[in-house]
């Protein structure tokens, strides 16, 4: 099993480890944790460094060696279009997806929009900040990098940010709940493209293990995933870009609303559609070689998956046709030549 080397990858890691070990006690599982790019790089806004597999490519090659067999991601920094020969076998049950404001001490028990005005709020995330400077104008926003506890640490040791946002499930998966000083809705944030959710990577021909472990697959999360994934493949979207989404799935209806911003956040597209996740009888299970958006689930029915990622085409379309392709030219042509 391939994992980064971060503490929260570990534990995310063994967390699906132990998972398995649950249901194949027959077999032997062991943990390679290895550097990545974005591992590395860390003076650097992630949104620059133009890599889309930022934090994925090492494992990858270690998959290719026959290394590793299965690599643990944050489904998150996974790219929509995997390289070929890979795909993700599993996709387990989400966490809370939504973003956690995380206050300097000093301000304790105040929110965003009690904090003194020119304020600088620190977040990597690009759809953040163009979200929160709408929301929060009296804000200011800068780039910080690292690891969970490197972040929490330049958080409390200097006077540089008066908050930090970070995802609330990371923090949850370190037991650092206590850290959380408020939760954002998706009226004041929606949440990044597979936020929350861990993935596990396999060679799509290793049919024994690509077996072994899509009984992780959890069916909701699975369709939301897919999803979203799909919305930002077809808007072309990246982490050089802000596209934001919120996904719900009720009653075999599955909800998707998704926006594009300018990175000032003063321009914004925004829409939320629907479609019936209810399996046709014709076709029950997933075909060999049928992944969507990178994800191979033959656990589910293929006519749900097929549904799932129409969804995220057509809301992807409707929002091209209402002018996303401007905004998310203009907003990469300006990160580009920060």
């Amino acid at each position: 099993m391939g994992t980064r080397k971060s503490q929260l990858a570990r534990i995310q890691t063994d967390y699906v480890k132990d998972k398995l070990m649950e249901l194949h006690p027959d077999v032997k599982f062991e943990i390679v944790a290895m550097s990545t790019i974005g591992d590395k790089i860390l003076d650097t806004a992630l949104s620059k460094i133009g890599e889309k597999s930022l934090f994925t490519k090492e494992l990858e090659n270690a998959l290719e060696r026959n290394e590793v067999d299965i690599v643990v991601h944050s489904l998150k920094d996974l790219p929509t279009t995997l390289p070929p020969g890979f795909t993700v076998g599993a996709v387990l049950e989400r966490e809370s997806p939504f973003d956690a404001v995380v206050l300097h001490p000093k301000h304790a028990g105040l929110s965003l929009d009690m904090l003194p005005e020119k304020s600088v709020i620190g977040t990597s995330s690009l759809r953040r900040a163009a979200q929160l400077k709408r929301r929060f104008p009296h804000l200011e926003f800068e780039s910080i990098r690292g690891n969970l506890n490197t972040r929490l640490k330049k958080l409390d040791e200097k006077d540089d940010f008066a908050a930090i946002i970070l995802a609330a499930a990371g923090l949850k998966r370190m037991g650092w709940e206590n850290r959380i000083s408020m939760i954002l809705e998706p009226a004041d944030c929606m949440y990044a493209v597979g936020q929350a959710t861990l993935a596990v990577e396999v060679r799509a021909r290793d049919r024994d293990i690509l077996n072994m472990v899509s009984v992780l697959h959890h069916h909701d999360t699975v369709l939301r995933c897919i999803a979203e994934r799909a919305f930002l493949r077809h808007l072309e979207g990246g982490c050089s870009v802000p596209v934001a989404v919120h996904t719900e799935a009720k009653d075999a209806l599955l909800y998707l609303t998704g926006a594009v911003y300018s990175l000032d956040g003063s321009d914004m597209l925004k829409d939320t559609m629907q479609i019936s996740t209810v399996p046709d009888n014709e076709k029950t299970h997933a075909s060999d070689d049928c992944a969507h958006v990178g994800v191979t689930a033959y656990n589910i029915p293929e006519s749900s998956l097929a549904a799932a990622e129409k969804l995220g085409v057509d809301l992807a379309e409707l929002l091209l046709s209402k002018g996303a392709k401007d905004i998310l030219t203009t907003a990469r042509q300006l990160n580009d030549a920060r």
